[in-house]
This record gives C-alpha cells, sequence and structure tokens, in this order.
C-alpha cells in the first residue's frame, strides 16, 4: 500500500507540475513550444504511472503480488486515462 501511496503522491506532483506549466504559459514566462514539449513528457510520465497503478491494483485484486508490476514503455501505455 505504501508504494500505491508514493506513486498516487508522483501523480499529484505532476498534476501540479502541468498547471503550473499552463500558468507559465498564460504569464508569458515561456513560449507554447515549450509548454507543448514540457507538457509531452508531463503526459506520457503520468500515463506510465497510472498504468502501473492499475496493475497494482489488479495484481492485489487476483491475488498475486502487486510488487511484481513494472513500469511499461510510454508506447505501449500511451494514452490510458485513470
Amino acid at each position: 500500500m505504501e508504494q500505491e501511496q508514493q506513486i498516487l503522491a508522483r501523480i499529484t506532483e505532476m498534476v501540479e507540475d502541468e498547471r503550473k506549466l499552463r500558468e507559465s504559459l498564460a504569464s508569458g514566462e515561456i513560449d507554447s513550444a515549450t509548454e507543448h514539449q514540457r507538457l509531452g513528457v508531463l503526459e506520457r510520465e503520468l500515463d506510465q504511472c497510472w498504468d502501473l497503478l492499475r496493475q497494482r491494483r489488479a495484481k492485489a485484486e487476483f491475488g498475486e503480488n502487486p510488487d511484481d508490476a513494472h513500469v511499461r514503455p510510454s508506447s505501449q501505455v500511451e494514452g490510458y486515462r485513470g
């Protein structure tokens, strides 16, 4: 369960980073190309975190060890929404 809390904390951090990026764009601190690039990285990481969390929960639900779940490549989990 501690692992899940760490994953959820990381997701919360990334959502906050996303909000800050959008604010930075709105205030003119960064340009749209920079925002787009950074958001792309964040979105891929978020997809991976949600996927890992989903894997862990599924393993626990079916009596398997959640620690056997692993981060999958972003290309495999792209677009996953938790």
